[in-house]
């Protein structure tokens, strides 16, 4: 939930400064490529909760993270050479050359992002796995105070466009944030070091089937921003809707941050308590019906108004503009409880390939919507979108129904 803060802070940041509605397009568009360039590594928190247990699982799974890692920064190294960009930005996706500009110094900031985010995952895995839990808030607590203080001293102190503002106090923030987790891992590395079980062995084949299911969720998930973008640009109103869906979409992440923090709980309680299924289940219900509640009370009440405008610095135009698309996602906080339930499940039994397929059903439904929303009906992009999102997610859980239920009866 602390995380979900930095969303809304930025974009409210952004909106008060110079040409605030190419600007927010510009953070929109940057931050879903950061997040696609991350996509192989974002799971890394999830397998280092279920499989560093020792010193040789530690050091497997670390160099295996490394390697990943690496990996990711080089492909945020090539994607940031000029033409490169240019033909993925202008090309193909068509964005306007306002926009592709600002996005362009906006992913020269975002440099660091992706291998920080493995590295500061990997090491909150094993925070988790350890019930040290309120450790892995604290790194919250210094990346959120990193990333407030840079974008205050930017907006205040510099002359940056607004997207260089936002992207520069996201890479400082999570940079601090995985050196924090690191340092307050030290304890727990030394103890798994002299835990050195013979009998446990874990392969970088058995990582390696364990984990590019996951990895390819997230790839698939997160792909899906930039081919969202390309339709949002052939729509009506593509600059608006590009304008306000990183509004949207990170007030709505307040509320599905409990349902995606939700998975590595589960990962780490399901089978270590008696009857924990149930208790986990009766609790992830209650999530539930509390997000979608509270976002469908701001979403349909003058409150929408407060937020969009007065906290986020919206125009008025544009807070009007974005009412609709919050009310698509009212319930999309309670589809994260239930997906992430399900893949927790999943993950805790090892059985990771459906959660890969339900993700490409997710994907493939998104596209389908969004393509025929803008296309056949001639819908707002922004409306498009959202209901794409809540159409596909609503795919992919039922996709995860049979598999869930069979590993749920042999518990």
């Amino acid at each position: 939930m602390m995380m979900s803060i930095e969303g809304p802070f930025l974009s409210a940041v952004i909106a008060r400064m110079v040409n605030p509605k190419f600007n927010l397009a510009a953070y929109g568009v940057a931050f879903s490529f950061a997040l696609m360039i991350e996509a192989p590594v974002i799971m890394f928190m999830s397998a280092s909760t279920a499989l560093v247990k020792n010193r040789q699982s530690f050091y497997k799974l670390r160099n295996f993270v490394y390697s990943a890692n690496f990996v990711v920064t080089f492909l945020m190294l090539i994607f940031i050479i000029y033409p490169v960009f240019n033909f993925f930005a202008i090309d193909i996706i068509e964005l306007p050359i306002e926009v592709a500009n600002l996005t362009y110094k906006a992913m020269l900031i975002l440099f660091p992002w992706p291998g920080s985010i493995g590295y500061r995952r990997f090491y909150q895995g094993i925070l988790i796995r350890n019930n040290l839990t309120r450790r892995v808030a604290y790194g919250t607590i210094v990346r959120l105070t990193s990333m407030t203080l840079t974008g205050l001293l930017l907006y205040f102190f510099s002359n940056f466009d607004g997207v260089m503002v936002g992207a520069s106090a996201l890479s400082i923030g999570v940079t601090c944030e995985a050196i924090a987790s690191k340092i307050m891992a030290l304890k727990i590395i030394k103890e798994l070091k002299s835990k050195n079980e013979t009998n446990n062995n874990l392969s970088y084949k058995g990582i390696y089937n364990f984990y590019y299911p996951l990895a390819l969720t997230s790839i698939i998930t997160l792909a899906v921003q930039p081919f969202a973008t390309f339709f949002i640009v052939q729509s009506r109103q593509p600059i608006e809707s590009l304008a306000v869906l990183p509004v949207i979409t990170s007030f709505v992440f307040i509320f599905r941050s409990i349902g995606l923090s939700f998975q590595e709980v589960g990962i780490a309680l399901l089978g270590e308590y008696d009857k924990s299924y149930i208790k986990l289940k009766n609790f992830a219900s209650l999530l539930v019906i509390i997000s979608i509640s509270i976002l469908g009370i701001i979403a349909l009440t003058p409150l929408s108004n407060f937020w969009f405008n007065t906290v986020s610095g919206l125009s008025w135009e544009l807070t009007q503009f974005a009412k609709i698309p919050l009310m698509i996602m009212i319930i999309m906080p309670g589809l994260s409880v239930m997906i992430n339930f399900q893949r927790a499940v999943l993950v805790e039994a090892r059985v990771t390939k459906p959660i890969t397929w339900a993700t490409i059903a997710e994907v493939g439904g998104i596209l389908l919507v969004i393509f025929i929303s803008i296309n056949l009906f001639n819908a707002i992009g922004a409306v498009a979108a959202t209901l794409a999102f809540i159409i596909g997610r609503c795919g992919s859980i039922s996709y995860l129904i049979p598999p869930y239920l069979k590993v749920v009866s042999k518990k």
